[in-house]
């Protein structure tokens, strides 16, 4: 398998292969630090508003409720279970 890469991915490898790049002091917090910074950049929450109807409101406010889930955090992790392919919709 051909691994295709972009003009930039390449100027990157060129980089680093050049012995130019420097060393990093304290590596492993360097790592900690970078990686923190990936969790919390994929765990941003951000506020939306949209319109349900009320019925669907009330159903999934019951559901949520013998769930013992709060219905928002119920609502979210559907979505999120959908973006991530964990369910799909019926056609």
């Amino acid at each position: 398998m051909t691994l295709k890469l972009t003009s930039e991915e390449n100027t990157i490898i060129d980089y680093v292969e050049s012995n130019n790049a420097p060393s990093i002091n304290n590596l492993k917090n360097e790592k900690d630090r970078y990686k923190q910074i990936a969790i919390a950049q994929m765990s941003k929450k951000k506020a939306i508003n949209i319109r349900l109807l009320e019925s669907d409101i009330e159903r999934i406010k019951a559901k949520s409720l013998s769930q013992g889930l709060p219905y928002q955090t119920l609502i979210g992790s559907l979505i999120h279970q959908y973006a991530n392919d964990k369910i799909k919709l019926e056609s």
